[in-house]
């Protein structure tokens, strides 16, 4: 277990992050979620040791280790460029850290090759020069490194950012395996809510230092519960005062209060009856955007607009102008 308690972190008299209270399980693959600048990893860097709170303690199983060496904390870290040494082997690489420690060469030996076969490294890539491995395998490299000294915990800060779409996309299937098979605490940092939402046990979104929500991925994308996480996980369409006052007439209710910040996300918008509860609206198309498997729809009512998917089964599209029904349930409306 990991602890967070009242910590205060500055630069200089600027106060980056305040009052961050945060318990991470053992295990546990968390993810500090949040747009550059916001804290996540000033956060993450005062967890490895790089810096240290202006006020508060952060406990490891129970233990301060504010005043630890980064040496001693048991901590991993693999930085967003890996921080490899371009003029050694991978086997060079990986061994770096245990023979700092002064280990004796068949000790050495024997925990590279150990670890090696865990992230898939082959015994020809071992003896490789690191400038000739692909960035997937240089980040396998990057993992092997922090594990080979037995961390108790392990931290990526945006370690697949410097990645393209397709290798970032594979690569995050194996590290969540990877973090599977060591049962190893992680904690890692992105920008990227797709990464966040598709590796985490449990998020934790920041926001101009603080934190807004700690939630699990299905929690934090339905259950929102403030407007910036609403707004930051996922796609959503405001819905305007002129909108949710139909809503209310349709269902012969004030459920909804006009004036409050109200969305929806976007493929929650039905061009068909899915239940009895929800609510029909007659809108006109105003325009499509085609993207293969969906195509995103913009809809027109009360000089309002709204966004929304649709999912392509080869049956025709709608045309710009078409007056059609959209349903939606009043349970899918966020509100605050």
């Amino acid at each position: 277990m990991i602890s967070f308690e009242d910590i205060q972190i500055k630069y200089g008299n600027t106060i980056i992050i305040d009052h961050l209270d945060l318990k991470i399980n053992t295990g546990e693959f968390f993810t500090f979620l949040g747009a550059s600048g916001c804290g996540k990893t000033t956060t993450l860097r005062a967890l490895a040791g790089f810096l240290t709170p202006s006020r508060g303690d952060i406990l490891v199983d129970g233990k301060s280790i504010v005043n630890v060496p980064v040496e001693k904390r048991g901590i991993g870290v693999i930085f967003q460029n890996y921080a490899l040494f371009p003029s050694m082997s991978v086997y060079e690489n990986i061994a770096f850290g245990l023979k700092v420690k002064k280990m004796k060469k068949p000790e050495v030996r024997s925990a590279v090759e150990k670890v090696a076969e865990m992230v898939e490294l082959s015994q020809e890539q071992l003896g490789k020069n690191i400038s000739r491995l692909s960035g997937g395998q240089q980040q396998r490299v990057a993992i092997a490194r922090a594990l080979v000294n037995n961390p108790e915990v392990l931290l990526l800060d945006e370690p697949l950012s410097n990645l393209d779409a397709k290798l970032r996309k594979q690569l995050r299937a194996e590290l969540k395996k990877m973090q599977k098979n060591f049962g190893i605490t992680s904690i890692y940092v992105t920008h990227d809510q797709d990464e966040a939402l598709t590796l985490s046990d449990r998020i934790a979104v920041f926001h101009e230092g603080k934190i807004e929500q700690v939630g699990t991925p299905d929690e934090l994308y339905n259950m929102a519960q403030t407007e910036y996480v609403c707004n930051f996980i996922g796609d959503v369409s405001t819905l305007t005062p002129e909108i949710l006052k139909r809503i209310n007439e349709r269902m012969g209710e004030q459920r909804f209060r006009p004036d409050a910040p109200s969305y929806i996300r976007r493929e929650r918008i039905e061009t068909r009856r899915l239940c009895g509860e929800a609510v029909e609206l007659e809108m006109k198309v105003v325009e499509r955007e085609f993207y293969g498997t969906h195509s995103i729809y913009t809809y027109e009512m009360l000089q309002s607009r709204l966004k929304g998917y649709v999912k392509e089964d080869g049956s025709a599209p709608f045309n710009a102008g078409d007056l059609i029904k959209l349903y939606i349930n009043p349970r899918d409306i966020l509100q605050y």
